[in-house]
């Protein structure tokens, strides 16, 4: 049986900046991903959004890791050539109803050390963006935009560089305690079996099933999958827009929001569905429901200019009736399996966040 000091299951953007932490600390790591490449889900199916780290509860896993995540994402973008955009973000109010909300926006932001928004006029806000129409809004200066794909070649790239290896088509099947080690037998076209002293579940959307093949595992730490699909649609004209617009919250969701792509592209979504199995269709009758939405603030989108862009999958460990949920990452304090650290529920804002998720994981196994 082979040996390996470190072993990454999965290898989505967060499982890739993990892999990188420890091969650059010196670590022996090899990554296993069950498809053809890196970043074939989650990763590849999301906004891009830089979040600034605006609205996550205040002391979450997920507002100190997105804040802190955004401005080590920002330095890694720029130290290894990453193409991204800080384009900005203008949280909109059509309403006096919605703009009396906007000041606890504002202070929650504050709260999780967001502390560069500003608050604008209705005049304000259409000096910056003039096809827009609102009474109020909040300037993200610190929101972007990234290209994700070339991140993750980029963080591929160190983690290879530093001496980590990677293993596609290579599902995790089962886990075994022996002694010091955990044993994992690996499927694939090449079936093996490898011993490991620090295995890393960062499977994403399958992170629970991962965890149940994990025999040592208490079964009632494991939580259970559910799935969210945003469904997102393209604009057939081009958007006079240059910063992402989002309406206020409403309740179960953050509305129907534009973003952009690095070309300038719009997108709007998402329109959530909870589904039972993976599937990324598009319905296109489900864009009747964002023409009402998109046009509170941009009453020139034109009739028939959306059409069925792309959806993606949140990997959600709370059902629907749970409006809220945070990054669960588990070591051996909380489930008493030496050598193991599961990672569930990183859905957005894991993109921004990964950076930091990477350290917090590295520090909590040299804690182990």
């Amino acid at each position: 049986m082979e040996q390996v000091e470190c072993v990454v299951v999965g290898a989505g953007v967060v499982g890739l900046a993990i892999a990188r932490r420890l091969a650059q600390a010196g670590r022996e790591v090899i990554v296993l991903e069950a498809a053809e490449g890196i970043g074939t889900g989650t990763s590849s199916r999301n906004s891009e959004v830089i979040h600034a780290g605006i609205y996550y509860r205040a002391g979450s896993l997920m507002a100190r890791l997105c804040v802190s995540g955004k401005r080590a994402l920002y330095a890694y973008c720029n130290d290894h050539g990453v193409p991204y955009r800080n384009c900005g973000k203008l949280i909109v109010a059509t309403t006096a109803a919605e703009a009396d909300k906007l000041a606890a926006i504002h202070s929650h932001a504050a709260a999780n050390g967001v502390d560069d928004l500003r608050t604008l006029d209705g005049v304000a806000a259409h000096a910056l963006e003039p096809a827009l129409t609102c009474v109020a809004a909040l300037l993200s200066p610190s929101t972007g935009i990234i290209d994700s794909h070339a991140y993750m070649l980029a963080l591929r790239g160190d983690a290879e560089a530093a001496g980590a290896a990677f293993a596609f088509h290579a599902p995790l099947l089962s886990v075994a305690s022996a002694g010091d080690d955990l044993v994992l037998e690996i499927g694939g076209e090449t079936p093996m079996t490898l011993g490991s002293r620090l295995l890393i579940n960062a499977a994403g959307l399958s992170a629970p099933a991962v965890a149940r093949a994990i025999a040592p595992m208490p079964a009632d730490l494991v939580p259970t999958a559910y799935l969210a699909k945003g469904n997102y649609f393209s604009c057939g004209v081009r958007a006079p827009f240059s910063h992402l617009i989002y309406p206020v919250p409403e309740p179960g969701g953050l509305g129907v929001h534009l973003t952009l792509d690095m070309a300038g592209q719009a997108r709007f979504g998402p329109d959530v569905e909870w589904i039972d199995s993976i599937d990324y269709v598009v319905d296109p009758a489900r864009a009747e429901r964002f023409y009402p939405a998109i046009r509170k603030y941009w009453p020139g989108l034109p009739d028939g200019a959306l059409s069925p862009g792309y959806s993606g999958i949140r990997p959600k460990i709370v059902p629907p009736a749970v409006a809220v949920q945070d990054f669960v990452i588990q070591g051996p304090q909380t489930h008493g399996v030496a050598g193991l650290i599961n990672l569930f529920g990183i859905e957005s804002p894991g993109l921004t966040a990964s950076l930091a998720i990477a350290d917090y994981v590295v520090d909590l196994a040299e804690a182990a």
